[in-house]
């Protein structure tokens, strides 16, 4: 019987399911595509049994029913179409005769004990063959104490090293000097900058100086310079307070900010010691024999 409240029809008889389109019969004759894959009421109550042989009925293909060209043809690649993309490839090329040029102005600071201090280096060549330029000052604000200027001669003996030779003048407080130079310079395994030159002067004069410098790279800009220099002579110099073996060792960090790669400016830390017979006069002198700055500056590229 059907349930109370429930309208009488053949869709309630007892026993039967529920079909919700009854009554709504389909008045068009076109084919039901997926009448193949419904499982029927009468299919649904047979016992399940699987045929491990058995494939799902795939339906014709036709290669008509393939497009063969895209919905916007692709051009044919032409000529200019090849230039634009691969264009001539123009510069500096390794080892050939071009000269080219490179200045920069490694350190342009002051101190917080009113003292300033440069150091320029540039070259004017090719890969082989150079002139290297190297300079440096430093003073205070009563003038200027002490500047080294070296005009090289650079041939590249492996990928990385340059052997360096000419001459070197110093000026400033005291009498000058003139020194012959020959040295080595370059890149030291761990990207380290090395620079190791000696000089032969008047009078029996010789002295020795090393340098080494190495860049971390805290982000793009950001990096933080390791510098050390060291400086020893042969013999006693009284006239410039300069005493025999090592002399001075100068180590730095410096902070700067790469606004470009020409323009960074930076702050540091310097300390400055004295050994031997140059510390003796420092100390006559009433000079500490160790000297800590705190720096900032420039460092510019051209």
């Amino acid at each position: 019987m059907p349930a109370p409240g429930a309208p009488a029809g053949p869709a309630f008889e007892a026993g039967r399911p529920h079909d919700a389109h009854a009554g709504h019969e389909r008045h068009d004759t076109a084919p039901d595509p997926h009448a193949a894959h419904r499982v029927t009421p009468a299919a649904r109550a047979q016992p399940a049994s699987v045929d491990p042989g058995a494939h799902y009925a795939i339906p014709a293909w036709s290669p008509a029913e393939a497009t063969t060209q895209p919905r916007t043809p692709i051009p044919a690649v032409t000529d200019a179409d090849r230039a634009a993309a691969f264009p001539p490839v123009a510069g500096h090329a390794a080892h050939d005769r071009t000269r080219h040029g490179f200045l920069r102005v490694d350190r342009l600071e002051a101190d917080d004990a009113d003292g300033y201090a440069t150091e320029v280096t540039g070259w004017y060549g090719g890969d082989i063959h150079r002139a290297w330029l190297r300079a440096d000052a430093h003073g205070d604000g009563g003038g200027l104490e002490a500047a080294r200027v070296e005009l090289l001669y650079g041939r590249l003996v492996t990928p990385w090293w340059d052997v360096v030779g000419g001459v070197r003048k110093d000026v400033g407080e005291g009498p000058s000097r003139t020194w012959a130079a020959v040295g080595l310079q370059g890149m030291a395994p761990y990207k380290f900058e090395v620079r190791a030159t000696a000089y032969v002067g008047s009078g029996g004069r010789t002295a020795m100086r090393v340098e080494a410098e190495y860049d971390t790279l805290l982000t793009n800009r950001w990096i933080l310079q390791w510098r050390t220099e060291a400086e020893a002579f042969g013999r006693d110099d009284p006239a410039l307070h300069r005493g025999s073996d090592l002399a001075t060792v100068e180590a730095g960090a410096r902070l700067r900010y790469e606004i470009t790669r020409g323009f960074a400016p930076y702050v540091g830390l310097e300390v400055d010691r004295a050994f031997g017979g140059t510390a003796d006069y420092r100390r006559e002198d009433g000079e500490a024999v160790r000297d800590t700055r705190i720096v900032a500056g420039l460092r510019l590229s051209f």
